[in-house]
């Protein structure tokens, strides 16, 4: 899959099947509603220094009984306690952790999206039919441990990276890529949002986007953009970005797509036999140039 500004015509066929399957995406001003506040600015390289642009949390409200209520957040809320955000520190698994992962795994199974993603893979030949065998590869893709810091053991996972959030070093925020592990973070004082990322002459972003960047602090350390689905089922950024790994064996993959209204570059880093990171870096929205 080479770069390319041009949206790939099947791979964003197909993306778009699974945003309108997904119906256990939240709705904006309903579900939940955000406060976008100003926008970001510039942090220097290495700096945990930002002007906070935004005095309010970005999460005005979510509606966490509904949350809950869906078999498939419910069980990815469980996993985000799971691990030690600094690289270098082993992760210590757990059984009950272990049969947690595999609740996720199967509650997404159960979805339209997961199924309509594995039936995708395996016409493209990059998954086995049977699901057993299609649920221990999502395993070794999102979960399987490995070493990110060579200082230390088994210190993290593609799951962890994307949707926990890591730190590396105690110098940089890593990962962190999921608005409900952001909302959460939030809710607790750990987050604080400084901001949205967009150009000069880019529209503000509006309150029901389903798609941000980013500017936020996190255990003292500073995010200077990060890319961010909003409102999205746990199954659909799974089931996105498993796709995008599988069909592709480069170290790093980016390719551009329009999946509803927004063109987007979607990017993951390979790890071996798992993601290292992946993430969507929003281009434009409602025709919109950035």
């Amino acid at each position: 899959m080479a770069r390319s500004q041009e949206a790939n015509e099947e791979l964003t066929e197909v993306l778009n099947q699974l945003w309108r399957l997904d119906t256990n995406r939240l709705k904006p001003e309903t579900d939940y509603i955000i406060s976008l506040q100003g926008r970001a600015g510039y942090v220097a390289q290495g700096s945990n220094y930002a002007r906070d642009r935004a005095r309010a949390p970005l999460f005005t409200y979510v509606n966490e009984d509904k949350l809950k209520g869906i078999e498939t957040y419910l069980h990815f809320i469980n996993l985000l306690d799971n691990y030690e955000s600094s690289t270098g520190v082993s992760e210590k698994v757990t059984s009950e952790e272990l049969q947690e992962n595999r609740l996720f795994i199967d509650s997404m199974m159960e979805t339209d999206v997961m199924k309509c993603a594995h039936q995708y893979l395996v016409r493209k030949g990059q998954s086995p039919s049977d699901s057993g065998q299609f649920k221990r590869q999502l395993y070794d893709i999102w979960f399987r441990l490995y070493h990110r810091d060579r200082s230390g053991g088994e210190d993290s996972c593609g799951f962890e990276h994307v949707f926990v959030g890591e730190t590396k070093y105690g110098q940089e925020i890593m990962g962190l890529h999921n608005w409900v592990q952001f909302y959460l973070q939030e809710k607790h004082d750990h987050i604080d949002y400084k901001g949205y990322k967009a150009r000069d002459r880019k529209d503000t972003p509006d309150g029901d986007d389903h798609v941000l960047n980013l500017q936020f602090s996190w255990k003292g350390l500073v995010k200077p953009i990060g890319g961010c689905f909003i409102g999205v089922s746990p199954e659909f950024e799974v089931a996105l970005f498993t796709i995008i790994f599988l069909m592709s064996t480069q170290k790093m993959t980016s390719v551009v797509v329009k999946v509803d209204e927004y063109v987007l570059e979607l990017v993951v880093y390979r790890h071996g036999r798992s993601i290292g990171t992946s993430f969507p870096k929003l281009l434009s929205s409602n025709h919109k140039d950035l």
